[in-house]
């Protein structure tokens, strides 16, 4: 174990860590200016993606650091070089890794390799096929918004759909919140026994439903997801047959509480997942969400650099040495 404030999936930040994060975000954008000023921030893409490049980089210019993005094609991991490899070679120039890839296990390499090097420099999770905590971050943001930051903990979020990487997120950071949740999955498509087990432990009440009704019966939020991910082509037709009734539509949202709000990661399949209706109504909060994923990134590489409370993290090796981190 490593003092180097790794950030895989949301579970890395503990309880404490959670909370050091949020509240970093929730500051003033200029608290924080120059937090990594003079750094660089590699942001490598295996997806692409609208909202973490964006907020990414913007949260990046706004701590006074550089982003730098590169394109999965250009290092080619474990194809032109080994995920360790290229690891090792960022680590030379930048303060922090940031990686979107299709297999959880390159970022969990990387890990290892610069743990191994004992190059002190950070590595970040913007989405695997396991999980997606920097969407999870913005939402908890986006919740404590709407119910208040001392009122999380009353309030049940029900997640309708697919028990993918944003559940999984999503689920273990409400529960490190102390917020309770429900899911419900077509057959086939519910969470693991071992992620189940992995939120509860935190203490948040967890309901595994196969019904989306009994889910957002009298609950104060709504979540959905598309109910096909990127590389998941081949099996929308076969998606679309069993998700049939899983629709956040206004008939749904008629058992959920009063003023329970909508959210939803984006992009959005309107006439899908979710209705034209209750995606642009006045129960969405999708779009405060949005611009909240900027907001939880500079509070997420502010802590990865060592900002909240805890012990700080290095900035790399003396200068002219490999992981120098600048």
């Amino acid at each position: 174990m490593t003092g180097t404030r790794h950030v895989l999936d949301i579970d890395d930040l503990g309880p404490d860590g959670l909370a050091a994060v949020l509240a970093l975000s929730e500051r003033p954008p200029g608290d924080l200016a120059g937090t990594l000023a003079g750094c660089g921030v590699a942001l490598v893409f295996e997806k692409p993606s609208n909202r973490t490049r964006n907020s990414t980089e913007m949260a990046t210019v706004a701590l006074g650091g550089h982003p730098v993005y590169i394109q999965g094609s250009e290092v080619g991991l474990d194809v032109r070089e080994t995920a360790a490899d290229v690891a090792r070679t960022l680590a030379c120039y930048h303060s922090v890794l940031c990686a979107r890839v299709m297999d959880h296990s390159s970022l969990e390499r990387m890990v290892v390799a610069l743990d191994g090097a004992g190059v002190p420099v950070p590595v970040v999770n913007l989405l695997s096929d396991r999980a997606h905590p920097c969407q999870a971050l913005a939402d908890l943001l986006t919740l404590r918004q709407v119910f208040g930051p001392d009122d999380v903990t009353a309030h049940t979020l029900a997640y309708v759909g697919d028990a993918n990487n944003v559940w999984r997120s999503l689920a273990l950071a409400a529960s490190m919140a102390g917020m309770s949740t429900r899911v419900a999955s077509p057959a086939g498509y519910g969470p693991t026994e071992e992620d189940v087990a992995l939120v509860r432990s935190f203490g948040g009440g967890l309901v595994v439903t196969t019904d989306p009704v009994e889910a957002v019966d009298g609950v104060d939020a709504v979540y959905t997801d598309v109910w096909t991910s990127m590389g998941q082509e081949a099996e929308a037709g076969a998606r679309l047959r069993d998700f049939a009734g899983f629709e956040v539509d206004a008939g749904l949202m008629a058992a959920a509480a009063d003023g329970a709000v909508v959210l939803h990661c984006l992009p959005a399949h309107r006439g899908e997942e979710i209705s034209a209706e209750v995606m642009d109504g006045p129960r969405s909060v999708v779009w405060r969400q949005a611009a909240n994923r900027m907001h939880a990134m500079r509070g997420l590489l502010s802590w990865v650099h060592g900002a909240g409370a805890g012990v700080g993290v290095g900035t790399g090796a003396a200068a002219g040495e490999e992981g120098t981190g600048r």
